[in-house]
């Protein structure tokens, strides 16, 4: 055999003819999928087992109390809450009790490990949240669980709604307390360290006590105030001191004088020369000199007790100085007058001073021993004042002293005891903010056992479903059926596709570009064509029946089942 040149011709366009010849050639391949898809999918989808699908609603039951009041316990958000009770809720012990309890998955635990079937279980339960809004807040959330078993998935729903409700309050119960019982130990501690603090500081001020940087204050006062008696006890002391340095010389020249009285008495002799030596000083003169000796006494002492720069001394010495000059004047001014009168008038004033003093000398004594008995009583007076003076000036002395450590100890110890002050202050602070803490822990506590915060209620009970959810028959029906009408179309359009054959004159006018002046029909046998068709007809026939009868078995094995 000869090859034959081969060659590309494009196909012409089909019309709605040719699509009706391609359907009426290759009708048995388009129906024969169909069918077969259709037959699996029925029985397919009756044979499935079923699967019920029950739900319940649990709503969330916001905070009865205002948040402006009490703030809520569980600060998180209700989805992170649902997910956070589901993953306890699916541990592994639980739902190996919910399994065990209601007898579920006997065929799959016969034959996978316990762990599989609590995996496989896991993804047959479904937590939906319902309404959520912008903030997160899920104001409900529904349950709902997936078995074969209508009646179970009802029981195994209301079981996980019991767990969810026992679940949350457990959580909230713990929280609260939790909170609170942190919160205690915190207040417990803060406080620890604040009565630390604070004894440290009551030490420090019983150690410092008297130096503390807020008493430096009163101490200055009290040390101008101790400063001002000082000067005052000063003064006084000295007033006393000049009182009695004069009472002293007073004394003494009174005593000198009663000495010499009583040389006259025991020496008439000497009467006429005292008298003539008193005679020649004037009593102006004596007052000077008394005037001198006390000044001169009083420096002396003065000099004992301070230096030549102090105040009182200075006055002393100016004081000295005038009386001195005071003296000499006198003593000039009484020379003078002594030398102008003669010597027989000064034995005759002598003679008669001398018999004018034997003549009052008696009464003279009396009155000076008087006169010095009351001036050692008041010398003794101004000593025992002198002595008080000096003890209390001692006192005031050391209080000064004292106070001035203090002071110039104030800025070694401000540094320490403002550490101290200001730990103090932030250990109260502290303690402040746990105490609030505490008491807010404390009434969400309260509020959570009175059932006042948010709780979970049960919306909706499981339901019992009525239908089956899975499979739904008239869906895999229609879609088995449809798989296979397409399945069928494109095997027919593939064998047309592989057919280059000439169909009718239409091909051969389009193929060939001849005239066609007739055409001759094919001439087949009778009775191989009547053959033919019974052939085809038996077998579609039996196909058929066959197709009734396994979809009607699985429908009568459905509806069987289901009623058990």
């Amino acid at each position: 055999m000869q090859p034959t040149e081969t060659f590309n011709v494009s196909r012409r366009s089909l019309d709605v003819e040719d699509y009706i010849d391609i359907l009426r050639r290759h009708k048995g391949w388009i129906f024969g999928p169909f069918l077969f898809a259709l037959v699996v999918s029925v029985v397919g989808g009756y044979l499935w087992p079923e699967t019920f699908v029950s739900k319940g609603i649990i709503k969330v039951e916001p905070q009865q109390v205002p948040e402006s009041l009490v703030q809520a316990t569980i600060s998180h958000d209700m989805l992170d809450r649902l997910n956070s009770m589901l993953e306890s809720i699916e541990s592994v012990n639980k739902l190996t009790e919910v399994i065990t309890t209601y007898n579920l998955y006997l065929k799959e635990r016969s034959r996978e490990p316990l762990l599989d079937v609590i995996e496989e279980m896991k993804t047959k339960i479904h937590i939906d949240p319902l309404g959520q809004n912008t903030n997160h807040q899920v104001p409900a959330f529904q349950v709902s669980f997936s078995y074969a078993d209508r009646h179970q998935a009802q029981k195994v729903v209301q079981e996980l709604m019991s767990r969810f409700l026992d679940e949350s309050k457990r959580t909230q119960s713990n929280t609260t307390f939790q909170s609170a019982e942190f919160m205690k130990d915190l207040a417990d501690t803060a406080q620890k360290e604040l009565d630390g603090i604070e004894d440290r500081l009551a030490a420090y001020k019983i150690q410092n006590n008297g130096r503390l940087p807020e008493q430096a204050n009163n101490n200055y006062s009290k040390l101008q105030s101790l400063e001002t008696r000082q000067q005052s006890l000063a003064t006084q002391l000295n007033g006393y001191t000049q009182n009695k340095m004069f009472v002293e010389q007073q004394l003494s020249l009174y005593t000198k004088q009663a000495n010499e009285l009583a040389q006259i008495k025991s020496e008439p002799a000497a009467i006429a020369a005292a008298a003539a030596a008193q005679q020649q000083k004037s009593p102006r003169l004596q007052r000077a000199e008394q005037e001198v000796e006390s000044w001169a006494n009083t420096l002396r002492q003065l000099q004992q007790r301070y230096t030549d720069n102090y105040p009182e001394v200075k006055t002393a010495k100016e004081e000295l100085a005038t009386s001195e000059k005071k003296r000499d004047q006198i003593i000039k001014e009484d020379k003078e007058e002594l030398d102008a009168k003669s010597d027989t008038k000064k034995d005759a004033v002598t003679g008669k001073a001398a018999a004018a003093t034997s003549l009052a000398s008696l009464k003279d004594s009396q009155d000076r021993e008087a006169t010095v008995q009351r001036m050692q009583a008041n010398i003794a007076q101004y000593d025992n004042q002198i002595e008080q003076l000096n003890a209390e000036a001692k006192q005031v002395k050391q209080e000064i002293n004292l106070l001035q450590g203090r002071l110039d100890s104030v800025p070694q110890s401000e540094k320490e005891y403002d550490d101290l002050r200001r730990e103090r202050d932030i250990k109260m602070a502290q303690y402040e903010d746990m105490k609030k803490n505490l008491t807010k822990a404390q009434v969400q506590k309260e509020m959570e056992n009175r059932n006042e915060g948010e709780n979970l209620q049960i919306l909706d009970g499981a339901s019992l479903p009525e239908t089956a959810t899975y499979p739904d028959h008239p869906l895999v029906i229609a879609i088995g059926a449809g798989i296979g009408l397409m399945l069928g179309i494109v095997i027919a359009g593939a064998r047309e596709m592989k057919d280059t054959s000439l169909k009718n004159l239409k091909d051969v006018r389009a193929y060939t570009q001849m005239a066609i002046l007739g055409s001759i029909p094919l001439l087949e046998n009778d009775f191989v064509v009547r053959r033919r068709r019974r052939l085809a007809w038996l077998g579609w026939t039996t196909a058929c029946l066959a197709s009734v009868v396994l979809m009607a078995g699985s429908v009568v094995y459905y509806i069987s089942t289901k009623g058990q």
